[in-house]
C-alpha cells in the first residue's frame, strides 16, 4: 500500500515542462521576465495574451529556437537550455504551415521520419496512421497548393503527430481559418489530443481558443505570467484587472470609484450592497450576464439604451451611463427602443473589486 501511494505521488507531481525563472531580453527589451511554470504530464497548456506579450518567444524558448537568457528549461527532469531543438523530441506546428510546396501530403508528413532514416513499411504504415487521425489519408497524393487552408493545417499536424514527441507545441495554428472552420478545427484537436494524452502547449491571443481548448490557461502581459488555472476558475475568479478584462466576450464592465462603508460611488452612479468595508480608488467590474433590465424600485442604476445587437443565440445590449459604455447580455427575442432609459439591476454576489493603482483584485 505505502509502494502505490508514493507512485501516485510522483504521478501527481510530474511535470513534462518546467520553466523556472526564465528571462528573455531582446537589447533593453524585455521579452519574458521571471516566468516559472509547470505543465504536467498529457496536459493541454494554453498560453494567451495579447500580441506582443510574450508568449510566442515562450513557446520558442521551449523548442529551443530561441536561446534563455536566464533560468532553466526542464523536460522530463532534464535541463534543456543548451539542447539543439532537434535532441528534444518535441513537434512544432506554426501558424503558417510551413509545408514544402513540391511535397506532396505523404511526401510532408513522412519527411520528419526520412530525417531519422525510418523507411519502408514501418514509414508508411505511420504516414497512414498519422493521415487517419487527422481525416487526410484520401489526400495524400496531392500537393499543399491543391489544398483548402483547412487540409493545409491537418497536413501539418499530421507531420507532428507521425514523429510520436514528448511534447506538442502550437503557435496559433487556426489563425488563418475562418471561423466556422477554426470551430470544427478546436473539437477536432481537443478529441485527438485527448485520445492520444500527448502534453500539448498551446499558444492563441483568441481567448474562445483558449477557453474551450485548455485543461489550464496561463495569462501572459508585457512578459509577465498574470494568471494559471483552469478556464472555468479564470473566468469567475480573475486575480487582477488586467485577467478580469482581457477574459469574457463581451468583456467585464468597469466603473472607477470610490467605496465608503459598503456604497460605492462614481461619476456615473452611487449604490449600496458591498459590505461595510471602505476603499478608496477602486474599479468595480460585473460581467454582462450578471445583469438586467427591472420594471421595479429594486435597481443598482438607470442607462440609456445605446444598442441593440442580435448574435443569434442572444442580444448584445450597449448601454451608456454618464460617460461610459457598458454591455449586458439579453435573450435572442430581447426587442426596446433605442435611447430609452432603464434601470439595471446587478447580481452583487458577482461584483468584483480592483485596486486603481495596482491593478490587484480585493477581496471584500
Amino acid at each position: 500500500m505505502r509502494a502505490t501511494l508514493s507512485n501516485n505521488m510522483i504521478k501527481e507531481k510530474y511535470m513534462d515542462v518546467e520553466l523556472i525563472n526564465i528571462n528573455k531580453n531582446y537589447g533593453k527589451v524585455t521579452a519574458v521576465e521571471n516566468f516559472s511554470l509547470g505543465i504536467k504530464q498529457g496536459e493541454f497548456l494554453v498560453l494567451l495574451g495579447p500580441s506582443g506579450c510574450g508568449k510566442t518567444t515562450t513557446l520558442r524558448m521551449i523548442a529551443g529556437l530561441e536561446n534563455i537568457d536566464e533560468g532553466d528549461l526542464l523536460i522530463e527532469g532534464k535541463r534543456m537550455n543548451d539542447v539543439l531543438p532537434k535532441y528534444r523530441d518535441l513537434a512544432m506546428v506554426f501558424q503558417s504551415y510551413a509545408l514544402y510546396p513540391h511535397m506532396t501530403v505523404e511526401e510532408n508528413v513522412g519527411y520528419p521520419l526520412k530525417m531519422r532514416g525510418v523507411k519502408g513499411k514501418e514509414k508508411t504504415d505511420a504516414i497512414m496512421l498519422a493521415c487517419r487521425q487527422v481525416q487526410i489519408s484520401d489526400l495524400t497524393q496531392r500537393y499543399p497548393k491543391q489544398l483548402s487552408g483547412g487540409q493545409r493545417q491537418r497536413v501539418a499536424l499530421a507531420r507532428a503527430l507521425v514523429r510520436r514527441p514528448k511534447v506538442f507545441l502550437m503557435d496559433e495554428p487556426l489563425s488563418n481559418l475562418d471561423a466556422k472552420l477554426r470551430g470544427l478545427m478546436r473539437a477536432e484537436l481537443k478529441h485527438l489530443q485527448h485520445k492520444l494524452g500527448i502534453t500539448t502547449i498551446y499558444v492563441t491571443h483568441d481567448q474562445i481558443e483558449a477557453m474551450t481548448l485548455a485543461s489550464r490557461v496561463a495569462i501572459m502581459n508585457e512578459g509577465i505570467l498574470q494568471q494559471v488555472d483552469t478556464p472555468k476558475n479564470i473566468y469567475n475568479n480573475p486575480v487582477n484587472l488586467f485577467v478580469a478584462g482581457f477574459i469574457g466576450s463581451p468583456s467585464m464592465n468597469f466603473f472607477n470609484g470610490d467605496v465608503k462603508n459598503g456604497n460605492f460611488s462614481s461619476e456615473e452612479c452611487e449604490f449600496s450592497g458591498l459590505g461595510k468595508d471602505s476603499f478608496n480608488n477602486v474599479v468595480l467590474g460585473f460581467r454582462p450576464e450578471d445583469m438586467e433590465i427591472v420594471s421595479d424600485n429594486d435597481f443598482q442604476f438607470e442607462a440609456n439604451i445605446y444598442s441593440i445587437e442580435l448574435t443569434g443565440d442572444q442580444t448584445i445590449v450597449s448601454l451608456k451611463v454618464g460617460s461610459n459604455l457598458i454591455t449586458m447580455k439579453e435573450d435572442k427575442d430581447y426587442e426596446n427602443e433605442l435611447d430609452r432609459i432603464v434601470r439595471i439591476k446587478l447580481n452583487m454576489d458577482k461584483i468584483f473589486l480592483f485596486d486603481t493603482n495596482s491593478g490587484n483584485r480585493i477581496n471584500f
